[in-house]
């Protein structure tokens, strides 16, 4: 298949009432664990790319791995590149093969957060790439996007309506009080979801959420297990992310939960056979360990057998 655009993939989302996944990778093995987690599910999946994993793997590197995957693919896939704030990076990314970027304005005033976003609107409409935009901001950490307590703040759904209207975005990626990294609360789990509701009664596109990983309690503790140190971690429980896509949300993020997979897998077989230095002995349970993760998102966000 060809890669498909996000807005294909999010369109149908959002009349099917389920949310695709946006999986981030930085290297083959991610990649490999998404794809075949889709083919397995009969899942449409998001392959979502940072700045950060641009400068890891290098774009050219990137591009092709994933065109490759999607010619031997039988389930639609989508490149995206997530967070995008270097407009240099983004028409790198739309001259060489992506298919939705991402313009993340959501730390620039509202007025200056508008005239970014529909600058790359305007610039991927030429290339017939989507565009993702995002108002209010996450807490936490991922990649180069560090926003503090003070700094975070949610979306005001009047403010994304007339945002939608003067940027033409094609999805909006919004703040409801999801957390990026593996540490997003410190108490009780709290979603505004009137909020959502609201946002999602006032604009028409589909909606994003970012900072869902889940943190499972099971990959966690493997990991510590076998020598990782994450006290305190936490993520989003399974049921805030279903009543989230009931309310609208339509493409869902998760890079935490694959790292968290990836290492504890790896740190079994470092620690369990000490003798082995085989790549691919050591990297390839990582590789599945990713692939049942991303299997279990798809369950969970409705788009098992939904693909195209």
């Amino acid at each position: 298949m060809k890669l498909f655009t996000n807005k294909e993939l999010l369109n149908l989302a959002k009349k099917g009432g389920y949310a695709v996944g946006a999986f981030n990778i930085n290297n083959l093995e991610i990649l490999q664990a998404i794809v075949s987690a889709a083919e397995s599910e009969k899942s449409p999946a998001i392959i979502a790319v940072s700045e950060g994993a641009i400068q890891y793997a290098g774009l050219a590197h990137i591009v092709s791995m994933a065109e490759i995957a999607a010619q031997m693919a039988s389930i639609p896939l989508s490149l995206h590149l997530d967070h995008g704030k270097d407009l240099n990076i983004i028409q790198s990314c739309l001259e060489n093969g992506f298919t939705s970027v991402m313009i993340d304005g959501s730390h620039l005033p509202f007025d200056e957060n508008i005239a970014i976003t529909k600058k790359v609107v305007e610039m991927a409409r030429k290339k017939g790439v989507s565009v993702e935009g995002e108002l209010g901001r996450l807490k936490g950490i991922e990649e180069k996007v560090s926003v503090s307590d003070q700094e975070a703040y949610l979306t005001d759904p009047q403010a994304a309506g007339q945002f939608v209207k003067k940027t033409e975005v094609d999805a909006l990626a919004i703040a409801i009080g999801t957390s990026h990294g593996a540490y997003k609360f410190k108490g009780e789990v709290r979603l505004d979801f009137e909020r959502l509701k609201e946002i999602a009664g006032t604009v028409e596109i589909p909606l994003v959420l970012h900072g869902a990983s889940g943190v499972p309690q099971p990959i966690l503790e493997k990991a510590e297990r076998f020598g990782a140190k994450l006290p305190g971690a936490k993520g989003i429980p399974d049921e805030a992310i279903q009543r989230a896509i009931s309310l609208g949300i339509c493409k869902i993020n998760i890079d935490t939960d694959l790292r968290l997979s990836f290492v504890s897998a790896l740190r079994e077989v470092l620690t369990t056979k000490p003798e082995e230095f085989d790549p691919r002995k050591i990297l390839g349970p990582g590789r599945e360990a990713m692939k049942q993760t991303v299997q279990s998102k798809m369950r969970l966000f409705g788009s098992s057998g939904k693909a195209i």
